[in-house]
């Protein structure tokens, strides 16, 4: 299951309402890639398919592919304000490391190792 703290949900409503594209939702995804060998990837879509994970956090609506889903289970991501800018926040419970830029993970899966990232990702 993943967790999307209110605030992270207000933020991504509020860069979805500058967008001004109706039936606009949050895609998560987990893609080859990064310095670890998985990366994260939140970003906007229209385009929903079948195979899809709907979920609904305070109103948001969120779809994770198929491929992601068992790597974003016990996902928990925040948004988190600062002095000196803010940004979202993955913790990743699955993640058995991440690179030093933190934007990817390596996690253990059925059959061994693979990678995983859990801290700050932009949208």
């Amino acid at each position: 299951m993943i967790t999307i703290s209110e605030s992270a949900t207000d933020q991504i409503r509020t860069m979805l309402a500058a967008e001004e594209i109706p039936n606009m939702f949050l895609r998560l995804s987990v893609k080859a890639g990064g310095c670890s060998g998985f990366s994260y990837g939140m970003g906007f879509d229209d385009n929903q398919s079948a195979e899809d994970k709907v979920m609904d956090f305070h109103g948001l609506k969120v779809v994770v592919d198929s491929d992601s889903n068992k790597y974003l289970d016990g996902v928990q991501i925040d948004f988190k304000d600062s002095g000196m800018g803010g940004g979202f926040t993955i913790e990743n419970p699955n993640a058995v490391a991440s690179c030093g830029c933190g934007q990817s993970f390596k996690a253990r899966d059925e059959e061994g190792l693979v990678e995983k990232c859990d801290d700050k990702v932009e949208v």
